[in-house]
């Protein structure tokens, strides 16, 4: 344990044992459908108010009630936000997991269980803390059928007490979190003071972990990628959502339409907007297409299963050069695979989905922050491109709490691409919608009602020349494929630039998504342990820019880090770069669907640095 997370608790004039100080990982262990998602957030939010940087991660079953269900807590003064392998305090409430949540723990632990589950007998190396829940939440909550809900409520008082909370930070979060419920917010509040009376009075400390205020959260903000991501769509533009529920996309829509409810209501009381759910992927990315052809800014979000059913009009789009945005929520596959697990794993089938020969525009965000600034960009992209973008976010990103600072307003005006309006076409007399006129792979396209007799054009999927009109002529497809893969090419110098972070080191590492934030902390864990230095490379988009071939030029070793099993990623860069430089390239790959931790990133390549 590093000097830094150290200090020295004094008891009774005696050394007493090393204090841990915000630096912990809690976990609490229940069942779906039992209410501590409630409990859990008041949790986490009491912490991050005492200003200690924080992220929580719900591992939860994707069928039914009752199964089992894990919130984790990461408080860390030093701001790392990412998964820690390791629990260092464990509340558990689900008799069914909890001797095997008890014996996953390392020495040291501390253990929060319900008393009638006796797991003291199990180790001895751990320190454990027994509640009796059913009698303390019976008088609190005289409503028997309300008492399974309640009850989480103690364990945030037992907690709030042991991990030395400042209480007030606790009332601020459960009223926050019960803020249009105040009979509920007075009975959970019962709750919470009656675990904490419980544990001041039954509950010595025993222990090493504590949290203390800080000061690092100053001004920051809460939330979820996909409500980051529905925030941004809205300042974007768009005006049709098309959709079909799918995890772990759904509240994204359903958060947009909150959104869009409240502030894009016009003058005289009439949406502003369309949203349709459809009656599956399909039609939903159909209409998307359609909505995009009639000049809309346009969207659907989905998973992986809706993106493989969107093949066909993806293709469309691409060949035919309509706009569109597609959010992939991404979830472990294949199949119905895990759905609610995070992946990285649409990366290579999305780059090329449909038949024939398709490239596709990736921005890949890694926080809320740019969930909420790469919705903007995409739908600029999509109009000035004149295809669809795919905004691949994941679970991890998508569905969990994350810190951030405070959106800024977006400045940069909104890019509706090469349209001509009717003064355009009174001076240029027509035009040809598949032509090639700036040599950047881009034409011009009209949108339905100009007024204007040369304005309308045949936006085909079938062989078509560069005035739209239907062609069999090899020369002519040869000429269009040729001109939409120049416009691929120019989308290099408008995606957005990964971010790179360079030294005299022989080791890079690239990244992208929310593996960021496992590299970010590896990168602090190899220099402090084992005195290696790392370059690192995130990457924001494909197609990859020239940062990105510079990079691994630069190079020795490039390790590739993603949450796929196949390398994804990796593939992809081996088709962008020159041959010579494919075997610098490693594949780090993680793939069970818990988000990526740091200590795996550090063990593996040190293993593979034969260390």
């Amino acid at each position: 344990m590093a000097t830094t997370d150290v200090a020295l608790h004094e008891a009774s004039g005696q050394l007493g044992p090393k204090r841990v100080v915000n630096n912990m990982s809690i976990q609490v262990a229940t069942v779906n459908g039992s209410g501590s998602q409630s409990s859990n957030t008041v949790l986490l939010r009491s912490i991050f108010q005492m200003g200690v940087p924080v992220s929580g991660k719900n591992m939860f079953p994707s069928n039914i009630a009752g199964l089992p269900t894990w919130y984790t807590i990461r408080a860390n003064k030093d701001g790392y936000i990412a998964r820690k392998k390791e629990i260092d305090f464990l509340i558990a409430m689900n008799a069914e997991t909890a001797q095997e949540d008890v014996m996953s723990l390392a020495p040291g632990a501390a253990v929060l269980y319900d008393e009638p589950l006796a797991l003291h007998s199990l180790r001895s190396d751990l320190t454990f803390y027994a509640v009796p829940y059913d009698k303390l939440v019976a008088p609190v909550c005289p409503e028997a059928k309300l008492r399974k809900l309640v009850k989480n409520m103690i364990y945030v008082g037992v907690a709030a007490k042991l991990l030395d909370l400042d209480m007030a930070e606790v009332e601020k979060a459960l009223t926050k979190q019960f803020s249009t419920k105040p009979k509920a917010a007075a009975l959970n509040l019962g709750a919470v003071r009656a675990g904490y009376d419980y544990a001041v009075a039954s509950l010595p400390k025993k222990d090493s972990y504590y949290i203390q205020r800080m000061d690092k959260n100053q001004g920051k903000i809460i939330i979820d990628g996909n409500s980051a991501a529905a925030l941004g769509c809205m300042f974007a533009g768009v005006t049709v959502v098309t959709w079909y529920p799918i995890t772990p996309s759904s509240s994204l829509v359903e958060t947009l339409i909150d959104y869009l409810n409240e502030y894009r209501i016009g003058p005289d009381g009439k949406a502003t907007f369309a949203v349709v759910q459809a009656e599956d992927e399909l039609a939903a990315i159909g209409m998307v297409l359609g909505a995009g052809w009639a000049g809309a800014r346009s969207m659907t979000a989905t998973a992986g299963p809706g993106v493989s059913l969107m093949s066909e009009f993806a293709g469309l789009s691409y060949y035919a050069e309509v706009p569109g945005v597609v959010w992939d929520i991404q979830r472990v596959g294949p199949s119905t695979g895990l759905p609610t697990r995070t992946s990285q794993g649409d990366i290579l089938s999305t780059a090329f989905l449909s038949h024939g020969d398709t490239k596709h525009i990736m921005l890949i965000p890694c926080s809320v922050a740019e969930c909420f600034t790469m919705a903007q960009d995409a739908f600029n992209l999509a109009e000035k491109f004149q295809t669809l973008i795919f905004v691949m976010s994941d679970l991890d990103l998508g569905m969990n709490n994350w810190m951030s600072d405070p959106f800024e307003y977006p400045t940069t005006p909104i890019d509706r691409g090469k349209i001509l309006t009717k003064e355009d076409l009174d001076r240029l007399g027509g035009f040809a919608r598949y032509k090639d006129v700036d040599g950047d792979g881009i034409g011009y396209r009209t949108l339905p009602g100009t007024e204007h007799p040369a304005a309308a054009y045949f936006a085909r999927g079938s062989g078509h020349n560069e005035k739209s009109q239907y062609s069999e002529r090899p020369d002519d497809f040869e000429h269009n494929m040729e001109r939409i893969n120049r416009k691929f090419e120019t989308a290099r110098s408008f995606v957005p630039r990964p971010e790179v972070s360079t030294g005299k080191s022989k080791i890079g590492i690239i990244a992208y998504g929310t593996s960021h934030w496992a590299i970010t902390e590896s990168r602090d864990q190899l220099r402090g342990e084992y005195n290696i230095e790392t370059d690192y490379l995130r990457l924001k988009a494909y197609p990859f820019t020239r940062e990105v071939h510079d990079f691994i030029e630069k190079h020795d070793r490039v390790y590739v880090v993603e949450q796929n099993r196949d390398a994804q990623m990796l593939s992809l860069l081996k088709l962008d770069i020159k041959p010579e430089l494919v075997t610098r390239l490693r594949s780090i790959a993680h793939i069970h669907g818990l988000p990526l931790d740091a200590r795996s990133v550090t063990d593996e390549l040190m293993s593979m640095e034969g260390k």
